[in-house]
């Protein structure tokens, strides 16, 4: 039973993947440099390589930063490539997909548009979640996949811990930034600042875990 169960979420994970990966396909072509590992789009070149020196730990790992027309819900998006999940946790890659707009009930923000203090936040985010992915297994990456599709409590549970690895990486000021330009938007609804609310590190949250960790 147990066997069966695996394969059904590894089946089901695999299509998950599939589906993402041929949605990128469509991604407009754009200039890139390659730092340790890394690819990166240069027109962001100094926000991903500001959060990155924040992980020194991630030095080696390969990620590629890619611009994605849309991404449903969010406006970065971190998952590691199909191909490595059940490899050795030192030999996966990843991907960050970043989208080119963001939208949010009727307003529309090109990443043009997003301060730079706010992207460095929200790549940090994103690198937080690639923290939490190598501390686990192909099989614990496959549920995690299908709980954060299927579980509010799930998703409140993951975004909480990348916002707590980017702090206690030394991102604490990035993240209030990042929280700060949603929460404080004049245009962005109640029900949308409350879900944020709900689901991440407040900025309170955020402020008590910085003082912590200077103890």
């Amino acid at each position: 039973m147990l066997n069966i169960k695996a394969k059904f979420l590894f089946v089901l994970f695999s299509v998950i993947q599939i589906v993402a990966f041929s949605s990128t396909l469509n991604m407009k072509d754009i200039d890139t440099l390659k730092i340790t590992n890394k690819i990166i789009p240069e027109s962001i070149a100094k926000e991903i390589t500001t959060a990155l020196s924040h992980y020194p730990e991630l030095k080696d790992t390969p990620i590629e930063f890619r611009f994605k027309e849309k991404i449903k819900k969010s406006f970065m998006q971190a998952q590691p490539k199909f191909s490595g999940i059940f490899k050795n946790k030192k030999n996966r890659s990843y991907f960050v997909m970043i989208s080119e707009s963001f939208n949010i009930e009727n307003e529309s923000f090109s990443i043009s548009e997003v301060p730079s203090e706010v992207l460095v936040g929200w790549i940090g985010h994103e690198l937080g979640h690639i923290m939490d992915y190598q501390e686990r297994s192909g099989f614990n990456l496959i549920q995690f996949g299908i709980g954060y599709l299927t579980s509010h409590r799930f998703i409140k549970e993951a975004e909480r811990a990348a916002d707590t690895f980017a702090v206690s990486h030394g991102m604490g000021k990035y993240i209030l930034a990042t929280k700060d330009f949603i929460l404080n938007h004049a245009h962005l609804s109640k029900v949308y600042k409350d879900r944020i609310r709900k689901l991440y590190l407040s900025p309170e949250e955020i402020l008590l875990l910085v003082e912590e960790l200077k103890d």
